[in-house]
């Protein structure tokens, strides 16, 4: 894995010399490429004015502002310089807060910092203080220029973190969306928690796998192998999606699939993967 750029990790007068490093690989998507039915030819797009449709070469396309209806400013390449920003290569930290207090909505991509040559006791004594004082740095920081971004630097097991996040203006109110005004009984309460605990388990992000991409793939190998010939479809029946009218009947039925789920199994850990197993085929039949 190689670093995206290599800079420093800088609050008050530390400076430490960091590799930043991308923390996810993009694996949700299958690339695909459109082609033409008739003979696979594949689909290229061109790039048209809209007064004329005549293709406009990459020379002579810029970027512009819409200010009004059908009125632009462009920018040149100098208008960019400046924008000075500051923090370029440089994980710079304005403050420290309470990692906590942080609500999960801002979080957005992590990347890994590795600690460069002379900077292994910096980084060390960073990461130990934030762990015993639940501290994260705020900063600001280049990915790729040009955007700048927010971001929190946090302890990650035995390494840093930088990870981006957004800015508040970017999110939503949860206002927008409306709040639940149903009154909920004692009992129906008690049997949610008996059913929620009884799904309960230890987080193992290792258990959790895309199965859409994996079936797809599969799908792609049997189809490649047979010589482009669809391989028979299995017979599926779709289910219709059940009308909850009797809240407690429904938790009943759910706690007795639970319970059938942990006979024979009398440690925690079996009853709480039959609970995970259940919980999984629930929400694929609740999605359907």
């Amino acid at each position: 894995m190689r670093p995206l750029w290599k800079g420093s990790i800088s609050f008050g007068l530390v400076n430490i010399p960091v590799s930043l490093y991308p923390g996810t690989q993009h694996k949700a998507t299958i690339d695909m490429d459109m082609l033409r039915d008739s003979d696979h030819s594949k689909i290229h797009y061109k790039r048209v004015a809209e007064s004329d449709g005549k293709e406009v070469p990459y020379e002579h396309i810029v970027k512009g502002y819409e200010y009004e209806k059908g009125k632009y400013v462009v920018l040149e390449p100098e208008d960019y310089k400046r924008v000075e920003i500051k923090s370029n290569q440089t994980i710079d930290i304005r403050s420290f807060v309470k990692l906590d207090e942080i609500e999960p909505q801002f979080f957005d991509t992590p990347y890994y910092l590795e600690p460069n040559k002379g900077g292994a006791k910096a980084y060390q004594l960073l990461r130990r203080v934030l762990i015993e004082t639940g501290l994260a740095g705020i900063a600001k920081v280049v990915i790729r220029p040009p955007r700048e971004h927010l971001a929190v630097v946090k302890p990650f097991r035995d390494i840093l973190m930088v990870e981006t996040m957004h800015f508040a203006d970017e999110l939503r109110s949860p206002k927008e969306v409306k709040a639940p005004s149903a009154d909920v009984g004692q009992k129906e309460m008690n049997m949610a928690r008996t059913l929620v605990e009884s799904m309960e388990s230890k987080w193992d992000p290792e258990e959790w796998k895309d199965e859409y991409r994996e079936c797809l793939m599969k799908v792609i190998e049997e189809k490649v192998k047979s010589g482009g010939k669809a391989p028979k479809a299995p017979r599926t029946t779709a289910e219709k999606p059940s009308k909850v009218i009797d809240l407690v009947s429904v938790l009943q039925a759910s706690l007795g699939e639970a319970h059938k789920s942990s006979k024979g199994g009398g440690n925690k850990a079996k009853r709480s993967k039959s609970g995970q197993q259940h919980h999984q085929r629930h929400g694929r039949r609740k999605a359907a």
